[in-house]
């Protein structure tokens, strides 16, 4: 292989072809559930260096089948479910995308803007605001995450109850195939009927069928007005019905709707002491929701306040707090954003990223609750999520004074197979925005149907008859 490591660094040099040293930054999961070890870890420049990346390995697979490598795309490695960190082979490039940063173009006439896959969202959100627009996708991991993984999972977020996933967010892209050839389709065009859409082929595939190298995404105009609120609320039904209330009262200025369940805001409570978390302690549940409007700033926080007032009267909600400025609103969010972290703190724990239809959250709650108390008394729900879009991180955490790690070890398949089987119940979904990765990867296999499964196998197989990106991801092969 070492003929191969050559042809790399002759390519984007030796400094980015790193083999030595600690390279856990790239193959360990951000959950630090797995630590695969790579043959290399790749840093390209640009489109044309992917490429010339992707025909070197492609060609060495052909001509050493008995000792075949692979690529793994990766951007910021904050993924959930094991999708772009390499395996323990010692054979797979890990092609880093880090590098390759740039904002290639701002139209603010066509509300687009163009960045290469390597860009942080966080530095997407901020120079599109620098140049008078919103770019809204919004996660926790948006200061690390990069657009080019944000769209290769189809991330979600808190606003996609009014913008949709990343998906939805983006009209262009420029991808490397599994032959190193570049498709160019940075298109800022909002109507294109010229035959298969192969954006949205490859928005969501996690890299197995080609390789994100930029995209042009939609911006929207700055808003007037934003409004945030923290709701305690009775039950989830309740919850729901605030839901439909604010969406009957605010119509499409509603961009938010978050639910957090009173074990999570404790676990922020108890790890966080800065964050002083409101109302939890006297409610099942509390709610995040929040408002951006192109109305005058008195019109919109009228409206708001209307909307509260009236779930306060019908008892949808018990007690509620407006922020006063952007710094509290901002304040509410980091607590809803630190649930993540603070469950970390407390232990390891099992995640699940499940969406049911809204009319069904409540059922599903109350059912799936039920069924793990009983399968394992005194198991903790750190249930918490958008519940706008109908996503749920439905995670579940050891009982007290249980070993994490052997709560994991001892009680993770029957735990998934509880969750998992209530979700297909609903006519839900086993992972709403985190992607397959490798993590889910035999879950699929089972509550997908095989109509879809035969299909997804014939799209990979077409697209990368060798099997060179990301194997052993999304879709098993034979």
């Amino acid at each position: 292989m070492q003929t191969l490591l050559n042809e790399l660094k002759h390519i984007v040099g030796t400094a980015h072809v790193l083999t030595d040293g600690d390279l856990s930054a790239w193959t360990q999961d951000w959950r630090k559930r797995t630590h695969g070890q790579a043959l290399a870890v790749v840093r390209p420049a640009h489109t044309t260096e992917v490429a010339q990346v992707v025909q070197a390995c492609a060609r060495y697979r052909r001509e050493h089948p008995d000792s075949p490598v692979s690529i793994v795309p990766q951007g910021g490695n904050t993924g959930l479910v094991v999708g772009s960190t390499p395996d323990e082979s010692g054979r797979q490039i890990v092609l880093s995308l880090q590098r390759m940063h740039a904002i290639r173009q701002v139209d603010g006439a066509n509300l687009t803007l163009t960045v290469e896959a390597g860009c942080i969202l966080q530095t997407v959100q901020e120079q599109a605001k620098a140049a008078g627009f919103w770019f809204p996708l919004s996660l926790a991991a948006e200061g690390s995450c990069t657009i080019g993984g944000n769209l290769g999972t189809n991330a979600g977020g808190t606003q996609v109850l009014r913008f949709g996933n990343t998906r939805e967010l983006c009209l262009g892209l420029e991808v490397v195939t599994p032959q190193g050839e570049v498709w160019h389709g940075l298109s800022g065009l909002r109507k294109d009927n010229t035959g298969y859409d192969l954006k949205n082929l490859y928005i969501g595939s996690e890299g197995t069928l080609g390789i994100i190298t930029a995209a042009t995404l939609k911006l929207f105009p700055l808003p007037k007005a934003q409004l945030t609120a923290w709701v305690a609320v009775p039950s989830t039904q309740a919850a729901v019905t605030l839901l439909g209330l604010a969406q009957q009262h605010l119509g499409p200025s509603l961009t938010g709707f978050e639910m957090m369940g009173q074990f999570a805001l404790s676990l922020v409570a108890k790890h966080f002491d800065s964050l002083r978390v409101p109302l939890y302690q006297d409610a099942p549940f509390c709610v995040l929701l929040e408002s951006a409007s192109q109305d005058a700033p008195t019109q919109a926080r009228t409206q708001f306040e209307n909307m509260l007032e009236a779930a306060l009267e019908a008892g949808h909600a018990s007690d509620a707090v407006v922020a006063e400025n952007l710094a509290q609103a901002k304040v509410l969010w980091q607590i809803r954003e630190s649930i993540p972290l603070a469950q970390a703190e407390e232990g390891l724990n099992i995640k699940h990223d499940i969406s049911v239809p809204i009319s069904s959250m409540a059922a599903f709650v109350q059912t799936t609750d039920a069924q793990l108390a009983a399968a394992i008394p005194g198991v903790r729900l750190v249930n918490f999520g958008h519940l706008g879009d109908g996503n749920l991180h439905y995670n579940v955490q050891a009982p007290v004074g249980i070993d994490a790690a052997v709560f994991l070890r001892e009680h993770e398949p029957e735990v998934n197979r509880i969750v998992f089987d209530s979700v297909a119940a609903f006519g839900g979904s086993i992972s709403a925005e985190h992607g397959i990765g490798s993590l889910k990867i035999e879950h699929l296999a089972h509550y997908k149907s095989p109509v879809a499964l035969g299909l997804m196998r014939a799209i990979k197989l077409a697209l990368d008859p060798q099997n060179l990106l990301n194997p052993a991801r999304v879709i098993a092969l034979p």
